[in-house]
């Protein structure tokens, strides 16, 4: 079952994640949108939307360059496992922090506005409490490794990911296998976003509008 789970599903819901996107790119792009509710009420969602934001992209970025960085150019830098550790508990925690409050925030608002509630769907409502209770395996993740400040945990999780993108489910599924649950448990529910991602309102992470940065002016009215 350990194997299934950190060894064979993740590349399975990899591969969900990839097609399903290229499948509904190609055959519903009109259903391709954030869905956004801004002209119902838009008070509440600038007040949870940055924070929210803000806080899960430092969050991803930090999982991306810590989980897939290899050990050999930490102990280049003179970084030592527990050295990498604090300084990813007390980021972590930080924009974990911030992006908890706007989560909190923006599920408030979908729930206690009755005309964003009738317009939300099933999946909308699903996909802020599923990542309601990542961030929260996250944020209790911290407290577990303040428990061993070796960093040895965090090795294997970096041996797990590592092994996953060489295509060794075998080493990977090895690696994880005596991590703290609440690890396992924030390891299988991130695999399972990119299952629900291309079916979801997630999608619109592919289409950052990078371009409009620039892009020309747009002249709506001249004196």
């Amino acid at each position: 079952m350990n194997h299934f789970l950190f060894g064979i599903y993740p590349y399975i819901a990899l591969a969900i994640f990839f097609l399903g996107t290229l499948v509904r790119y190609d055959r519903e792009q009109y259903s391709w949108k954030t869905g956004s509710s801004q002209m119902l009420e838009s008070k509440a969602l600038k007040l949870g939307s940055r924070p929210f934001h803000i806080g899960i992209i430092m969050v991803l970025l930090g999982h991306f360059v810590g989980l897939l960085t290899p050990h050999q150019v930490w102990d280049f830098l003179g970084i030592t496992a527990s050295m990498k550790q604090v300084f990813a508990m007390a980021m972590g925690g930080f924009f974990g922090i911030i992006c908890l409050f706007g989560l909190v925030v923006l599920i408030k608002r979908r729930l206690g506005n009755e005309r964003i509630r009738a317009t939300s769907s099933t999946m909308d409502i699903a996909l802020l409490f599923i990542l309601l209770v990542q961030l929260l395996l996250g944020l209790l993740s911290i407290f577990v490794s303040a428990g061993h400040m070796d960093g040895e945990e965090m090795l294997k999780l970096m041996s797990w990911a590592q092994n996953m993108v060489i295509l060794n489910g075998v080493a990977a599924s090895a690696a994880i296998a005596d991590v703290h649950i609440i690890f396992k448990l924030h390891v299988f529910l991130g695999m399972t976003l990119f299952v629900i991602f291309p079916f979801s309102r997630l999608v619109h992470i592919w289409s950052v509008p990078v371009s409009y940065f620039s892009r020309n002016y747009q002249i709506v009215r001249s004196k």
